[in-house]
């Protein structure tokens, strides 16, 4: 299954696939008909960026059913979402800094991100499927402690906007059945987070296709599925934070806090 990637070589970004540690080059639109030049690179040689550049970062909450059966909340009969700003977003190995205005508690949240590779707009579920590009990793980190702060306005686009709050990458693999996939979180080396995709409550298709309808998905746009169960705080000065996806990879950033 084709791995896709951008990245930065010689001052100059670039984007392509990846296999076995050799990126092979493309020019062109990754999203539509992209072609092939006859270069490759030792993955050592260049410096992975972001696998997209979102418009927008669509966040999913309460999209699995084992973490609404634990917070005792009902199963929506529409996706919950908000916006994450663009400056969130976060390259593979990028360091998750904690905000000068914040010092309460920061969490990851380990999650399945799709990338639409069509412009998808009031789309049905088989038109919507096709417009999904491919499937990423995701940490949507969060300042926990901000959300409800203000008694009067839950403060979620601001608690999960900081900048390097949004991780994701380091590939956007493609063919991919996500009913099939796992996400695991570890974090310093201890497994937090293992919860099967298909337990999502909005499945891809469907998810894609009710997002549509409220706005129009560009070529690159990300959208966070949710998190499920064995959410948790990164403490210490230093921790080293992965979501791993077999099929797609490993994101692995540090925070420093």
């Amino acid at each position: 299954m084709p791995h896709w990637i951008r990245f930065e070589h010689d001052d100059e970004i670039g984007f392509g696939t990846l296999h076995e540690h050799v990126v092979t080059a493309y020019r062109g639109n990754m999203f539509e008909n992209p072609e092939p030049i006859p270069r490759t690179l030792p993955l050592s040689a260049v410096r992975l960026l972001a696998p997209a550049a979102p418009s927008k970062t669509i966040a999913l909450w309460n999209n699995f059913h084992a973490l609404a059966a634990k917070l005792g909340v009902p199963i929506p009969e529409e996706p919950l979402y908000l916006l994450k700003a663009e400056s969130s977003l976060l390259a593979p190995g990028g360091t998750i800094q904690r905000p000068t205005s914040y010092t309460g508690r920061v969490t990851y949240e380990g999650e399945l991100g799709i990338v639409i590779g069509k412009t998808c707009k009031d789309a049905s579920e088989d038109e919507a499927q096709r417009c999904i590009f491919g499937y990423t990793c995701v940490n949507d980190v969060t300042a926990a402690d901000l959300i409800n702060k203000d008694p009067t306005f839950p403060q979620w686009a601001r608690a999960k906007s900081f900048d390097g709050f949004g991780p994701f990458g380091p590939v956007i693999a493609t063919d991919l059945d996500p009913d099939r996939l796992v996400v695991r979180t570890i974090l310093n080396g201890q497994e937090r987070q293992n919860y099967p995709i298909a337990d999502m409550i909005f499945a891809p298709p469907s998810l894609v296709s009710r997002l549509s309808r409220d706005m129009t998905l560009l070529p690159g746009d990300l959208i966070c599925c949710g998190t499920s169960l064995g959410v948790g705080t990164i403490k210490g000065p230093q921790s080293t934070v992965e979501v791993i996806i077999e099929g797609i990879g490993t994101l692995r950033n540090l925070f420093e806090g």
